[in-house]
């Protein structure tokens, strides 16, 4: 999962009832697997004493950062949401690396035909 982030900020109170989405997306960072997946990965901590609601920020390795309610969203759900989108950023690099333009545009009339081994549509 690190291997996509280049820094997570978990912030909040440890006296907050509501922490256990933070406290468990802190814990999967810190797992030997995900630690090794990138070495560089900045992981800090904030513990603040306020009542704001806890919250996760990711920043990708291409600069682009998501926040997180720690309240509302589960830990579970962030981490799919990195996978997801790292595996996008997995792609687009290697489009880049062919030498392919990015994003990549299908024009409209390929979009009609039928896939290779299906049989096309008849109208309604």
């Amino acid at each position: 999962m690190l291997k996509f982030l280049s820094k997570v900020k978990i912030e909040f109170n440890a006296l907050d009832p509501r922490i256990a989405s933070c406290m468990e997306f802190l814990a999967q960072c810190n797992a030997r697997k995900a630690k090794e997946s990138n070495p560089a990965c900045q992981v800090v901590v904030k513990r603040r004493t306020d009542d704001q609601p806890p919250q996760i920020a990711v920043t990708f390795v291409n600069g682009v950062e998501e926040v997180f309610d720690g309240t509302t969203t589960t830990a579970q759900s962030i981490r799919t949401m990195i996978l997801d989108k790292g595996q996008h950023l997995e792609t687009e690099q290697m489009f880049r690396e062919a030498g392919e333009a990015w994003p990549v545009i299908i024009p409209e009339e390929e979009l009609r035909q039928p896939a290779p081994g299906t049989k096309p549509r008849k109208a309604e």
